[in-house]
């Protein structure tokens, strides 16, 4: 159990307007070292909770002028006194009443004439909560803001990698990414244990609490009724195993990086474009096939005569994989949102044309397929690093940025886009044939 640290005085303000109530409150406050504020109506109430930040507050219900339930309302409505617990003292029986205090942002209620030993348990038990509830938060927010420190940081290396002209081989680029994902994953791999901790031990904070009650109060049992905590202590559990399941995939993610980094060349070979796109078309073979979803994607090779050309081939198949792919995924998408009468009077086709210039010693590949097509706006940025359409879990961003890279920084080419929203896209590829 973590308690409610002894460095730092612990301030309750009082509010009431019976005097006698004040000094009896007082005096139990200060006997457990605590220091008391005082306050006789809602309104210094509200005031002085605004620059004196208390860390509890004990609140009438009935008082002259504005009431505690008032009170509670406009300190709840307030973001710097909105988080200070509250605890309602009442000589009210009615469970309305208290229902009613609860909802507006009460944490409990304790009903006169009360006793010392309870109101300090009371106390006692909404501080360490209290206390509890803001060291998770903090370091939540703590690991939340190094995470993003970290992504940020991240991204800029990749973008360093891609755009950099120094960068010998594609598999120098994907070891660097697949390293840097490693950091940050490894962070959060490293602190959700003790994310888990920390969550165990208040759901055993609770349970003790439950334990420990001879006597169960009611306005605790609405309360645990209410936040539903039997599914909670249920569902916490799950869901830090399915943040556990995604960090796996993470880490595997990256051993999938290091994988194709070793298979791939470390200088120019001579290579035949054609036998890149075949091996490219085969390993996308179980995709291009119809389901239930989707009719077959029909491919159409239309090949020129073709020079072998000096070039890095794994970064190349690389290249006509992110884009066949993609191609890919508009079909997908657009079968998502057509009747079965519309995809079936539709076929899906991918043509790919390849050319060889001999005066600009150029050779050219066309993919071209008849999907859904991009507007303008998503068609200017599909080479930038992270922009991506796709749903979460989909697509990362980087395919055609990095294509891009490979192309126009490591082949000295060009490669460009034409696409018309329902009139299908095109990619350019212009490759310089620099085998001697």
């Amino acid at each position: 159990m973590i308690a409610v640290p002894i460095s730092k005085t612990i301030h309750i303000l009082l509010v009431d307007d019976n005097p006698n109530n004040l000094k009896v409150l007082s005096e139990a406050i200060q006997r457990c070292g605590w220091k008391a504020l005082m306050a006789t109506d809602g309104e210094s109430a509200i005031e002085q909770t605004a620059y004196a930040h208390p860390d509890l507050i004990l609140l009438d219900v009935m008082m002259a002028g504005i009431d505690g339930f008032e009170t509670c309302r406009r300190l709840k409505t307030n973001p710097i006194t909105q988080n200070i617990p509250v605890i309602f003292m009442t000589a009210l029986s009615d469970s309305t009443d208290k229902v009613t205090g609860l909802e507006i942002g009460a944490v409990d209620y304790i009903t006169k004439p009360f006793q010392q030993e309870e109101v300090i348990a009371r106390l006692k038990l909404h501080l360490k909560i209290s206390h509890l509830t803001r060291t998770l938060e903090e370091r939540v927010q703590e690991r939340t803001a190094e995470l993003t420190q970290s992504l940020h940081q991240l991204q800029q290396t990749q973008l360093q990698m891609i755009q950099s002209e120094k960068m010998s081989t594609l598999g120098q680029l994907v070891a660097g990414i697949g390293h840097e994902i490693n950091n940050p994953v490894g962070f959060v791999s490293g602190n959700l244990s003790y994310i888990e901790e920390y969550v165990n031990n208040l759901l055993r904070l609770v349970s003790l609490q439950q334990q420990k009650l001879t006597q169960p109060d009611s306005e605790i049992q609405e309360l645990v009724e209410e936040m539903d905590l039997e599914y909670l202590t249920e569902d916490l559990p799950k869901l830090l195993a399915s943040m556990h399941q995604g960090i796996t995939r993470l880490k595997d993610i990256s051993l999938s990086l290091r994988t194709f980094t070793r298979a791939d060349i470390s200088s120019p070979v001579e290579f035949q474009i054609h036998e890149g796109i075949d091996s490219t078309l085969m390993l996308l073979k179980h995709r291009l096939k119809g389901n239930s979803d989707r009719t077959k994607i029909q491919v159409i090779t239309q090949y020129g005569e073709l020079p072998p050309i000096s070039c890095y081939p794994g970064q190349l198949n690389q290249v006509f994989m992110n884009i066949i792919a993609n191609a890919i995924d508009a079909f997908d998408e657009l079968h998502e949102n057509h009747s079965a009468q519309e995809i079936a009077a539709y076929p899906n086709i991918i043509t790919i044309t390849t050319s060889f210039a001999p005066q600009q010693q150029t050779v050219t590949i066309c993919i071209q397929d008849n999907g859904p097509g991009m507007v303008p706006d998503v068609q200017s940025r599909i080479f930038e690093q992270s922009f991506t359409t796709k749903p979460v879990g989909r697509g990362t961003g980087l395919g055609l940025a990095i294509s891009h890279q490979i192309i126009v920084e490591k082949h000295n080419g060009q490669v460009n886009c034409l696409s018309m929203p329902s009139q299908g896209t095109k990619f350019i590829i212009t490759l310089p044939n620099v085998t001697k």
